[in-house]
């Protein structure tokens, strides 16, 4: 009878920890849905698309302005300014870009996209 007792027990402590187990991992992936959400609709609310009538977009995760005539779009192969870091890990001038988002939440300043690069081969 002991044993059946302590049996019971312990299925039943395993059947809990169990369904406490299932239980937080469900709430973790339920806040961590809302908490991405609620970024989203924040980054929404403070993402400026244009400054002094001039585009903004993002490459590689920094912001720039794009002074061109025809607006550039997410993909868009860009020429990158020549900065310090870039000199030393690819040479003078400018560097190859692809526009990964429209529009920024950055508020300093912005460097100008040099001009569209060449279309990729093949």
């Amino acid at each position: 009878m002991a044993e059946a007792h302590r049996r019971g027990w312990s299925e039943g402590y395993k059947s809990g920890s169990e369904s406490t187990a299932s239980y937080s991992r469900s709430r973790i992936e339920r806040l961590e849905q809302r908490v991405k959400e609620l970024e989203e609709q924040l980054d929404d609310a403070k993402r400026v698309y244009e400054i002094g009538g001039h585009q903004i977009v993002d490459v590689g995760g920094y912001a720039y302005r794009w002074r061109g005539s025809t607006p550039l779009e997410v993909g868009d192969r860009v020429l990158l300014p020549e900065n310090y870091v870039s000199r030393m890990k690819n040479g003078p001038g400018p560097t190859l870009g692809v526009v990964s988002k429209l529009g920024t939440t950055y508020r300093g300043p912005l460097s100008d996209i040099v001009s569209r690069a060449p279309a990729a081969d093949g």
